[in-house]
């Protein structure tokens, strides 16, 4: 076996054992049984069409989720903040925010969000709870949570945290982006591409919780605008 199905392999059994922690935080049914979910929910996750929202970019966001719930800048905030968050909640949220993904669809946070409101009853989570992860979940259309909300802060923050990686790191994202897009010709991929980017450093902010605004913001926008540098070199 080689190193890399090894890693293949220990990822996916993380993430059923964490699949199983997170359902019984949330409250699913003692006699339902999870693991069919985290199999089905896992074969989506590896479909072939994906290249970057693979099994390896959910197991990033639920890392980065564990960062950020576990940051303490400020103790008296946070003991506020953690009051007003879902953990449980967030974290299917995560497992279910790609969940469907076709890169050439734009409906794709939508049918993941149905699929969680049909999967979560199925299991015994509550209606509340459910609501709230599907909330979540097309909430990663616009990564745009509203003050106040603690739960869209740490998903969001969560999932946008690949933009701050080394140099290295953002331009194997970044690869993995284009691989995805494959079918779409050079020059439309770069004028689209540069236009998200453009519409990312636009933004305020980035993240929105304390430790992403500390930590990710600045080579986050460092990342964003060396990129799109790039791209208007290689449209010159």
């Amino acid at each position: 076996m080689t190193s890399a199905m090894t890693s293949d392999t220990h990822r996916e059994q993380n993430l059923r054992a964490r699949w199983h922690a997170t359902t019984a935080a949330a409250g699913a049914a003692p006699d339902r049984d999870p693991a069919p979910y985290a199999d089905r929910l896992l074969t989506a996750w590896a479909e072939p069409q994906r290249k970057y929202h693979t099994t390896a970019h959910l197991a990033d966001v639920l890392a980065r989720i564990d960062v950020l719930a576990d940051a303490r800048p400020d103790e008296t905030q946070d003991r506020d903040q953690d009051q007003d968050q879902d953990r449980p909640a967030v974290e299917l949220a995560a497992w279910f925010h790609d969940a469907v993904y076709r890169p050439d669809r734009s409906e794709n946070e939508e049918r993941s969000a149905s699929l969680a409101e049909r999967a979560l009853p199925e299991l015994g989570i509550d209606d509340a709870r459910t609501a709230e992860v599907a909330r979540l979940v097309r909430l990663t259309v616009t990564h745009d949570p509203a003050p106040g909300d603690a739960n869209g802060e740490l998903l969001c923050d969560a999932d946008l945290g690949v933009l701050a990686g080394t140099p290295q790191e953002y331009a194997a994202y970044a690869a993995a982006v284009r691989a995805e897009y494959g079918f779409v010709p050079d020059e439309a991929f770069r004028a689209g591409r540069a236009a998200v980017l453009r519409q990312l450093l636009e933004l305020p902010r980035l993240f929105r919780t304390a430790y992403g605004a500390a930590h990710w913001e600045a080579p986050a926008r460092a990342n964003l605008a060396a990129e799109l540098a790039e791209l208007g070199e290689a449209s010159s």
